[in-house]
């Protein structure tokens, strides 16, 4: 019984902890802190901005440089979330990054690694 109620709490408390690495990817996305997002991802992820080829690989540093050039580039001051949602351990989070003109739709994938959500997929178009 008390190794039933132990793994019941770890899993309750590892749902916690993706929910609130997501809601302070959202944060940092309606922020537009690209630095911050940029933190939560992976060691190696697929990186697509609109009218350029996929990445697939790029390294962490060089993903968030990227990321952080793109935000900078297109005046992203915020964000809004259409979606969020968990499936099978994969997070997805789907909205509009915010700029002057039109905005640019976002979708960010993340599996749960060393107990934290990590961006391994991130599309912009």
């Amino acid at each position: 019984m008390k190794t039933v109620l132990i793994a019941i709490f770890s899993l309750l408390t590892l749902s916690f902890v993706r929910q609130a690495d997501g809601g302070n990817i959202v944060k940092a996305l309606k922020a537009g802190d690209a630095t911050e997002v940029g933190s939560y991802f992976d060691k190696f992820l697929d990186i697509k901005f609109p009218e350029k080829d996929e990445i697939k690989s790029i390294g962490k540093n060089q993903a968030s440089i990227a990321l952080k050039s793109f935000f900078s580039e297109n005046n992203i001051t915020g964000f809004e979330l259409a979606s969020q949602r968990e499936m099978g351990g994969t997070m997805y989070i789907t909205g509009k990054l915010l700029n002057d003109a039109k905005g640019f739709n976002l979708t960010l994938m993340m599996k749960s690694k060393e107990d934290k959500q990590q961006i391994i997929t991130v599309r912009i178009n």
